[in-house]
């Protein structure tokens, strides 16, 4: 396979789709490299874990993070939204996926804490692809070790901080309550983006809020707008280091059908697309984008609109990375 930049001028990039067909080779993210291509170290991992054990509703998210990787083939090397070249600014590789027991929920968090403090001792950002929610509070553990509490900026169509399911406190439901009571967030800087749909009772809005989460509903992104809800977001972020993390249900099923958890009057791919990229300036250190569930995926339609939301933040990561190099 060819790629558009090879190890000693910089950075290894993603198969040249000019020579080499889009259909053509092994579907890692956006064709680029694996890890271990590029000698076990990247400045911005993107690694796949596929678990859906913590669902409450519809499984198939553990198939998430390939059905993301297939539809990613599409992307291409220049970013003209956020004028990067991502892949060329800094190296960017597919370190495959993080294999957590499916059958014990403790276990698997575990599991993927370990995986994602090895790769963040590399030196590396990371970009996650799951999986269902519950992998955000073992990746928000490890992110937390590096560099403190964290900002979290939570896209959903739910709020993620209900206590437990059937008595389970690790669920899709609930990564955000743990993250809370572990004290690795940063409480004066929290919010959902996204968010509607009913509720248990007025108490979930209520205890969300005493956790220190402000909200930013679908329906506001409606009304104010995708500019504005940026600016409102970055101030409340400031400098600190940003987790960002989006269950893809935070789209309206009509863009995202592909999921387990659906809920109508979403946001458009791109509201949440342009929301992204107004965060260009915050210092994300890590994200995740979860629940993408491939055998409700209309015509590959929220695995393309996954695909582009990583490519996004991963631009974000690496334009970052090559400013701090100077």
């Amino acid at each position: 396979m060819t790629t558009a930049a090879s190890a000693s001028n910089g950075p290894v990039g993603p198969v040249d789709s000019s020579r080499i067909p889009r259909y053509a080779g092994p579907a890692t993210f956006a064709r680029l490299p694996r890890l271990d291509e590029v000698g076990g170290r990247a400045d911005v991992a993107v690694v796949g874990v596929p678990f859906d054990s913590g669902v409450s509703y519809r499984p198939g998210a553990r198939f998430g993070g390939n059905a993301i990787r297939e539809a990613s083939r599409l992307l291409r090397p220049y970013n003209p939204a956020q004028d990067a070249s991502p892949f060329a600014l800094a190296q960017v590789a597919d370190a495959g996926d993080i294999a957590a027991n499916p059958f014990n929920i403790n276990e698997a968090v575990e599991t993927v804490e370990a995986a994602a403090d090895d790769l963040l001792a590399t030196g590396a950002r990371m970009m996650t692809l799951g999986g269902d929610h519950t992998i955000a509070l073992p990746l928000l553990r490890s992110v937390a070790k590096k560099h403190g509490p964290v900002a979290l900026l939570h896209f959903d169509a739910h709020l993620d901080t209900w206590d437990t399911y059937f008595g389970a406190e690790y669920t899709h439901g609930t990564p955000f309550r743990r993250a809370v009571e572990e004290g690795i967030l940063d409480t004066s800087a929290l919010s959902h983006v996204g968010t509607r749909g009913p509720l248990y009772g007025k108490k979930d809005l209520d205890e969300d809020e005493k956790m220190g989460f402000g909200i930013v509903t679908s329906a506001d992104v409606m009304r104010r707008g995708v500019d504005e809800v940026a600016d409102q977001l970055r101030q409340r972020i400031g400098d600190r280091p940003l987790y960002i993390s989006i269950d893809i249900d935070v789209l309206d099923p009509a863009h995202a059908p592909g999921t387990g958890t659906p809920e109508a009057g979403g946001l458009t791919s791109r509201e949440l697309l342009e929301i992204v990229r107004g965060l260009s300036s915050c210092n994300l250190v890590s994200a995740d984008l979860v629940e993408v569930a491939p055998a409700y995926d209309h015509a590959e339609m929220t695995s393309v609109a996954a695909s582009h939301t990583a490519y996004e933040l991963t631009t974000i990561m690496s334009r970052q990375i090559a400013a701090a190099r100077g």
